[in-house]
């Protein structure tokens, strides 16, 4: 398999930068089989069955971009430079691993103040990746870091508008609890209240677990050969909660339905085994053609990147042939694409 055989042209007015609104009107592009049908996502629950279960990703996304200030004497007086940070990940030193714009103004030792209250300083350099120690740390760190810092965007977006106030909203889904994220499972972005209750009228199920998405998930494939790409690794839990509810809907004859390719790469990571065992760790699974699943029956997700990892996870689900006769169809009927796009079920 090559990178290029998951290659297509998007154009650039598909590429959504704001959600839909109200979430579950954004469109639903149906794929069952070989057949196909254009709906929209309140429409969710006539495509479900009673005794199907969703898998919800429980994942809250942090407020992990910051925009400060380093301050420097030097032999012409006071000097200082706007410093970008993305956070990324909590380390067991209490330190977060981020990345830094530009670094090469920042030195070791140094403090960013961010807020009146949140400033951290730079406490080491490993191959290139940069670890900053903040002021705060708990409760009071997170009631820093939600007034001072924004949205990780995704680049797409990012690149033509920035984070605001609105997008603290409309990218968490309704159920986030466990912060730790910096991109939100978007799958998930399109549930609303009213949706979830007439899921819940409809039989259907629900089990959340955790994976927190990191900033790898928008990272490019860089190897032509696609079996030798090394995936991002991300912490995640299957509860045991978890894990017996998915199995019980799997023996009793319901499909497990994870809500996101997030959610996907978590239950097969805790089901190598054949069964869906509980689990937590970090995992880097990489998914595409060829795999083989053992609890996912049907997936929602948006349409994804060309190029990327998750094209090759529903390429994987449904066949490549089939996932890209979905796209054309998609682009051919103007779906909005990615993060803020618009969701597709896809049932093999």
């Amino acid at each position: 398999m090559k990178l290029s055989d998951f290659d297509f042209h998007l154009p650039d007015d598909l590429i959504a930068t704001r959600p839909a609104s109200p979430r579950s009107s954004a469109r639903l592009l149906v794929a069952q089989g070989d057949q196909t049908t254009d709906s929209h996502v309140l429409h969710l629950p006539d495509f479900l069955q009673p005794g199907d279960r969703l898998v919800l990703n429980d994942t809250r996304v942090i407020p992990a971009r910051l925009n400060g200030r380093r301050h420097r004497d030097s032999a012409q007086g006071p000097v200082s430079a706007g410093i970008e940070a993305t956070l990324l990940d909590p380390q067991a030193d209490a330190t977060w691993s981020a990345l830094i714009k530009p670094l090469k103004k920042l030195k070791v030792g140094e403090e960013i103040v961010f807020s009146d209250d949140l400033s951290a300083t730079l406490d080491r350099f490993e191959d290139g990746q940069a670890y900053l120690r903040f002021n705060l740390s708990g409760e009071d760190f997170d009631k820093a870091l939600e007034q001072a810092g924004a949205m990780p965007l995704p680049p797409y977006i990012a690149a033509k508008r920035p984070a605001d106030e609105q997008d603290k909203t409309d990218y968490q889904t309704i159920w986030a609890r466990n912060s730790g994220a910096v991109a939100a499972p978007t799958a998930s972005l399109h549930f609303d209240d009213a949706l979830l209750l007439a899921l819940a009228e409809r039989g259907v199920n629900f089990t959340h677990v955790t994976l927190h998405v990191g900033a790898g998930t928008f990272l490019p494939v860089k190897v032509e050969e696609v079996t030798t790409h090394k995936m991002h690794a991300e912490w995640g839990q299957v509860s045991p909660e978890a894990a017996a509810e998915i199995q019980a809907t799997k023996d009793a004859g319901g499909r497990v339905i994870p809500v996101g390719t997030t959610a996907l790469r978590l239950i097969e990571s805790a089901a190598r085994s054949g069964r869906i065992q509980p689990w937590e760790g970090d995992t880097d699974i990489f998914i595409y053609p060829g795999f083989q699943f053992h609890v996912t029956d049907a997936l929602m997700t948006n349409f994804h990147l060309p190029k990327s990892t998750l094209l090759m996870l529903v390429s994987a689900l449904m066949g490549q042939v089939r996932m890209f006769d979905l796209y054309h169809h998609a682009i051919t009927q103007k779906y909005r694409f990615f993060s803020y796009g618009d969701a597709s079920l896809l049932i093999p």
